[in-house]
């Protein structure tokens, strides 16, 4: 995966799409993804580095982890240069490794329900604030490149108020694992 790290954030989105993540060996297909650029006025790093962002600023491919709302944790991979400032949001994969795992973190069994959407991804991984920072290419996580070129769609983001026009939201074009349908 390292020739993936100089990408913008918005050219590494939809390449991961069709990827494997797994954390402690329990995961599936990334299937939704979203672009967040140094530049751009709905990314934690527009307004520069700070203490809950500076992983964002870190080396390319590694783990940007932050609590949304207060409520639940958001995985990011950052992208770009060292202190650029760009990372790619993990929304969605379709679980293939360690069902009862993720599950039980769940607390349902329902495939569909266990990791659509960023909340419920970290949830279903196991994901926290420990993890911010980490490399991707060490463990606890492991990215496996897809195979092939998967049938991509892509639209404007969601659950944001500033730049949402932007189409930098891409997903597997069919998937009942995406957070919400792509119009």
């Amino acid at each position: 995966m390292a020739s993936l790290a100089p990408l913008p954030a918005v050219e590494l989105a939809p390449l991961l799409i069709g990827a494997t993540f797994l954390v402690d060996g329990v995961g599936g297909i990334i299937v939704e993804t979203e672009a967040y650029e140094a530049d751009d006025p709905a990314s934690h790093s527009f307004s520069g580095e700070r203490p809950r962002n500076r992983a964002m600023f870190g080396p390319p491919l590694t783990a940007y982890v932050y609590r949304s709302y207060g409520v639940h944790w958001c995985f990011n991979i950052v992208t770009g240069p060292v202190g650029h400032g760009a990372a790619v949001l993990l929304r969605a994969i379709e679980p293939t490794v360690g069902l009862a795992a993720m599950a039980e973190r769940r607390r349902t069994a329902e495939p569909r329900l266990l990791a659509s959407g960023p909340g419920r991804l970290t949830e279903a991984l196991g994901i926290t604030i420990a993890h911010n920072g980490l490399p991707l290419d060490a463990p606890p996580f492991e990215l496996i490149p897809r195979e092939g070129t998967p049938d991509i769609v892509n639209g404007p983001r969601i659950g944001i108020t500033k730049a949402a026009d932007h189409p930098w939201r891409f997903g597997l074009k069919g998937s009942p694992f995406v957070s919400r349908p792509f119009r």
